[in-house]
């Protein structure tokens, strides 16, 4: 064989061997399908529009805060991605559009509620959403029967009338020296319930009602009842009422000479309320409650969600907008409990929930009512609400 013959032959056989010996490079994995987010609704409704808007407003945007939050951890149920919906509707306050409203959620096929913000609109609201098996959870709907209609899919965050207004009524006897107390109420069933157990603690602390009268929740006009009243001479008027007609009534006590303390329940104990009364409030002349409370370590939580949110919406909190929040949460909560958005899966999980919130521990009882509910009692000065004391 002619020599270079032999050298091409050796060098071909070199190269193959060579060749032979290459790894392949690994190919890149092949991937899967995008997993499909699950969407979840969760439905809010509270008065947007009317008289008390701001305190629809102010819930409202506690339940966007949360929902933008729990969007941005990275949920997971089931082993998919969770994108939460907020489906927010205006129920004016009004009975009927609450039940409106209420039914158009549940068409919508939420997964949950947060709501109602009045006691008149959360009572027949809920009487739909537990036909259709969809857990409610009001923030600040404090009239009893709400979680005493044998309803197994009934929560609400912040203590009831009975606590509320039996603890303001001793407060009335007790603190503020009262022996005489006339009473008002909007004939809601917020205002008409919270006046009756107000009513009730008088008389158990040794007062006397010398007066009861009542208005409507859109009155302005209130002289007449106020005159009436103004004869018994009553060291405390409390008002069974919202913010919008407790403004304007204290405005007219101050025309026609009345200089009883005024009080009321959570629906007047807004930081609104200074402007609606105008010149027609003195410093420590009104108290009032709220449906809930935190002390100690927990204000720093409460004072920094209230700061977090006026540097997110320009306003500052007006009452609940931190009990929709923590609602939101603890909903939230039961699903990844329950490793399901499926109500008739978290459901029970929400009634075993206990939950470290902005507005305190969340645990609730055999009716869905909130396990050792606190009450915070304000007054104002220069304008701003001042807290007295939190009870339970």
């Amino acid at each position: 064989m002619h020599v270079y013959t032999k050298l091409a032959i050796a060098a071909a056989a070199a190269i193959a061997l060579t060749a032979c010996g290459k790894k392949e490079e690994a190919k890149p994995a092949a991937q899967g399908p995008a997993v499909e987010p699950m969407v979840v609704k969760i439905g809010h409704v509270g008065p947007t529009s009317g008289p008390i808007a701001h305190l629809g407003k102010d819930n409202e945007n506690g339940a966007r805060m949360a929902i933008e939050e729990l969007n941005a951890a990275g949920i997971q149920l089931e082993g998919r991605p969770v994108k939460f919906e907020l489906l927010a509707e205006d129920d004016a306050a009004d009975p009927k559009q609450g039940t409106a409203a209420a039914q158009k959620l549940v068409d919508a096929k939420v997964n949950g509620v947060i709501g109602h913000l009045n006691s008149g609109t959360t009572i027949p609201a809920s009487q739909i959403y537990n036909a259709a098996g969809i857990p409610q959870i009001s923030p600040s709907a404090t009239n009893p029967k709400y979680t005493r209609q044998g309803f197994n899919n009934v929560f609400r965050v912040v203590a009831d009338d009975t606590h509320l207004g039996g603890t303001l009524g001793k407060y009335a006897v007790e603190q503020l020296g009262a022996k005489k107390v006339a009473v008002i109420d909007d004939r809601t069933a917020y205002g008409q319930g919270v006046a009756d157990e107000f009513e009730k603690g008088v008389k158990a602390a040794g007062g006397e009602v010398v007066d009861r009268e009542f208005t409507n929740d859109k009155a302005t006009d209130f002289n007449a009842i106020l005159t009436k009243i103004k004869a018994k001479k009553p060291d405390v008027i409390f008002f069974g009422g919202m913010d919008a007609v407790a403004g304007p009534m204290l405005k007219q006590m101050k025309q026609l000479g009345i200089n009883a303390k005024f009080m009321g329940g959570d629906g007047i104990c807004t930081s609104e309320l200074p402007k609606l009364a105008g010149d027609g409030m003195a410093d420590e002349q009104v108290y009032c409650a709220e449906a809930g409370g935190v002390e100690g370590e927990q204000k720093a939580a409460m004072d920094k969600f209230r700061a977090d949110f006026k540097a997110k919406f320009g306003v500052d909190v007006q009452v609940y907008a931190p009990y929709v929040y923590d609602a939101v949460h603890v909903m939230v909560k039961a699903m990844q409990n329950a490793n399901s958005a499926d109500p008739a899966k978290y459901l029970p999980a929400l009634k075993q929930i206990s939950h470290k919130g902005v507005t305190g521990l969340i645990e609730f009882d055999e009716k869905g009512d909130i396990k050792n509910g606190a009450l915070t009692l304000y007054t104002y000065k220069g304008g701003q609400r001042s807290e007295i004391a939190v009870v339970r």
